[in-house]
């Protein structure tokens, strides 16, 4: 799934952004650096600028800096830096805003755009982590903590960078979430889990990542913490690109096997991205997970596979108005072709039941219907009678149609969903 930015969506989030970075601006303008300070901002700035043009397209087609954000959570959580303690929270936002910009200026360049939303969550994730770090080096060097050991500072020091850094990972993956639901019109709580799923690996590498940097620059390696502890990070983001690009090769062969009962005439052309486009849109519309989302995805998409056994094409290839019993033949037939892949034993339990009425007949046993099936089959029919036309009587009509059956074929929440979907999609055609 896509994940590009929805600027309605994500204002109140660039907007307080906007708030702290320029406070902070205003705060470092107006007090003076102390010496030494200046050079380790320019160092880090420029590894954090290098971390954002190296970033990285993670599973579900999220973009991605894990390098700039391991460093700008290293800044924001170093105590002091050759022996000079570091101006705090509004000089760290100042150094990972600027970098962070000028980061993203060879994507503006190429045309890409700034990804405002992410470069949000970075400059909060760091004001986070620096306010939580701030006090702490004060009071084991004058307040109440002074009097421990030192072996003793040095252990609380580590467990607050670290307490820290996890908080500040956390609050951008919920940001993260909540930029999500709004783009994709699901609950907050769902896109939470999704954000959790998709990023506590890498959120927990940044992490650890920038907590380790921040001790090393702060002891004794000085500037060598930062390409030191930079190749463990770069060795992963390496994995996770590798992951993401197999996911989306997987993707694409499952979209190319989809085509063939279109090569072959047993289905309109388009008619399997059609039905996978809208089935992913209201399964979004009831809040199913990304997960659920992806093997949805992949049995709309194969949904039409078992005709190719068939021993010739129906007419128009619309399987929603055959007999029942052939019905579940094709759909059995597709079973059997997914579940040879090995990997895919959910998707083809879905292919399986898209032919099962939604409430069985009288004396039939009730067994629960996968709600993926039921999208898929309320999917299927309506593209069967609408197609590719954008004609509102013709989507009306089959929208009556769906309703008219609700009693027992379709279930009535899917309908409700793909009628709000059709509504906002004749809506936006006037606006």
């Amino acid at each position: 799934m896509s994940r590009r930015s929805d600027t309605r969506s994500v204002l109140p989030l660039q907007l307080a952004a906007a708030v702290v970075a320029v406070g902070s601006f205003a705060y470092t303008a107006s007090h003076p650096l102390p010496e030494g300070v200046l050079g380790a901002g320019v160092v880090f700035g420029l590894f954090i600028a290098l971390g954002e043009i190296l970033r990285v397209t993670l599973p579900g087609g999220r973009q991605a800096a894990p390098l700039a954000a391991a460093g700008s959570l290293a800044f924001a959580l170093l105590p002091s830096f050759k022996g000079v303690s570091l101006p705090g929270v509004a000089f760290a936002v100042t150094v990972v805003t600027l970098a962070s910009i000028i980061g993203s200026l060879p994507r503006v360049f190429v045309g890409r755009g700034i990804h405002l939303d992410e470069v949000s969550q970075r400059v909060l994730m760091t004001a986070t982590a620096a306010a939580l770090i701030a006090p702490w080096p004060y009071l084991l060097q004058y307040g109440d903590l002074a009097s421990l050991p030192d072996f003793m500072k040095s252990n609380i020091q580590l467990i607050v960078m670290v307490i820290a850094g996890a908080l500040a990972g956390l609050l951008e993956i919920a940001l993260a979430a909540a930029t999500r639901a709004n783009e994709a019109r699901m609950p907050f709580s769902v896109a939470l889990v999704d954000e959790l799923r998709a990023m506590i690996g890498i959120t927990t590498a940044v992490t650890a990542t920038g907590v380790l940097i921040a001790l090393a620059a702060s002891k004794s390696m000085d500037y060598w913490a930062l390409p030191v502890f930079a190749v463990p990070m770069l060795l992963t983001q390496f994995s996770f690109r590798r992951y993401a690009s197999i996911e989306a090769t997987y993707l694409q062969t499952i979209r190319a096997l989809s085509k063939v009962t279109e090569v072959g005439g047993y289905t309109e052309s388009g008619h399997a991205r059609r039905v996978s486009v809208l089935a992913s849109r209201i399964g979004s519309e009831l809040g199913m997970t990304e997960r659920e989302l992806t093997d949805l995805e992949y049995a709309a998409l194969m949904h039409d596979i078992g005709q190719l056994a068939w021993p010739e094409p129906f007419p128009g290839g619309a399987t929603s108005l055959i007999a029942p019993v052939h019905q579940r033949r094709i759909a059995e037939l597709g079973a059997e072709v997914v579940r040879q892949s090995g990997a895919l034993d959910s998707v083809a339990l879905i292919v399986e039941r898209q032919a099962d009425s939604y409430r069985p007949a009288p004396g039939l046993p009730d067994e629960s219907l996968p709600l993926a099936s039921r999208i898929i089959k309320v999917a299927n029919s309506y593209d069967d009678s609408v197609g590719a036309s954008l004609d509102m009587e013709r989507m009306q009509f089959a929208l009556d149609r769906l309703a008219g059956a609700s009693d027992r074929e379709y279930d009535p929440a899917v309908i409700d969903a793909l009628s709000r979907i059709v509504d906002r999609r004749f809506e936006q055609s006037y606006t």
